[in-house]
């Protein structure tokens, strides 16, 4: 057995705890500010890997690169859209075959034919991306253009297979879900790509978008579960008028660079404060007027719990948006967007329930 060396207390214990103790030169500010710093970092990262605004620069990972550009924050409306359609189609049955057909679905709607938009337009709008969100993947160099080029087409044709896969799966004659994919793949490209680039145009590229959001996937869950009515078409196109002034909210994000472009958005052709209130107008208008719609047909309670629905909204753009929409937008859009989305869905149960 080894001989072991003895313990010897230390003569001065306290300047040993000072040793291992955090510095006391250092002023509490600045751990706060190290905290807060670290936060914000990660907070940055997170908006980066979301494709929203305020995101950092300077990523590697081609995986992220990627997912950045497919924008995953704007996925959530379309496959809302998705589940709004299923209601409404009155035949949805919780069953594990309609779940994984769901899924598919939104699978379709969010990350391939969404991503793929994303992509196209970020293509397209390179130039206005460098001086609106230069952190950008494409105007920041951390992607090349022949990269994003392959991306789209991977995600154009991915998503229009699929979309004749859940045309064949729901048993249809005529491949319904397949054209509303063909459909929504052209005014994607006809809303950024020139000649036509729909969003130089501030009416049309917001109604354009708000129908995107909204008649496409809705259609598109309508048709996997029920059958696809004029009717239906015809509301849900009027509805997207409410979607037209959702879309106008992102413009005031990039106004400084749509001035510059010389593009017709619509802060940039009636200024700020009047195309906020043409914003919030439409949004409540139309919601308004598709609820009083439910009462036409004799759905009153739906109606109610929509109207009660569109009122925190007013309020929510008195405090935020009509004061400040450059600054307030995606912060009003957290806080009001879901009271929105909310009626979507009881829209689409009311119209379930009335087998329009």
């Amino acid at each position: 057995m080894s001989e072991s060396t003895p313990i010897t207390p230390d003569p001065n214990p306290a300047e040993s705890l000072d040793s291992v103790a955090i510095n006391p030169s250092v002023p509490a500010t600045a751990i706060g500010d190290g905290l807060r710093t670290a936060g914000s970092d990660r907070n940055a990262k997170t908006r980066q890997l979301l494709g929203m605004k305020g995101a950092a620069s300077g990523e590697t990972s081609l995986w992220k690169i990627r997912l950045q550009l497919m924008k995953p924050i704007t996925w959530i409306p379309l496959i809302w859209g998705v589940v709004c359609g299923a209601a409404s189609s009155g035949e949805y049955i919780w069953t594990l075959e309609n779940v994984l057909k769901s899924a598919t679905c939104m699978l379709l709607a969010g990350p391939l034919m969404t991503g793929y938009t994303q992509i196209l337009n970020d293509y397209y709008d390179r130039e206005i991306d460098a001086i609106n969100e230069p952190y950008r993947p494409i105007p920041s160099g951390a992607i090349p253009l022949s990269q994003v080029t392959t991306q789209i087409w991977v995600l154009l044709i991915a998503g229009i297979g699929l979309a004749f896969v859940l045309d064949v799966w729901a048993g249809h004659e005529f491949p319904t879900i397949t054209v509303i994919a063909l459909i929504g793949s052209f005014i994607a490209y006809i809303y950024s790509a020139p000649p036509l680039k729909l969003k130089q145009n501030g009416w049309l590229g917001s109604y354009a978008l708000g129908a995107s959001y909204i008649t496409l996937p809705w259609c598109t869950g309508q048709a996997l579960f029920g059958d696809l009515s004029p009717t239906i078409v015809i509301l849900t196109m009027f509805y997207s008028l409410a979607g037209l002034g959702i879309a106008i909210v992102n413009d005031f994000k990039s106004v400084e660079g749509d001035r510059q472009l010389g593009l017709q958005s619509l802060p940039v052709v009636f200024g700020i404060n009047t195309a906020a209130w043409i914003c919030v107008v439409m949004i409540d208008l139309f919601q308004g007027l598709i609820a009083a719609y439910l009462v036409y047909i004799h759905e009153n309670l739906y109606a109610a719990i929509l109207v009660l629905l569109i009122i925190p909204q007013i309020t929510l753009q008195d405090m935020y948006f009509l004061r400040d929409p450059v600054s307030n937008d995606v912060k009003y859009q957290a806080s009001a967007q879901p009271f929105l989305v909310l009626g979507m869905l009881v829209t689409g149960l009311a119209l379930g329930h009335a087998g329009i």
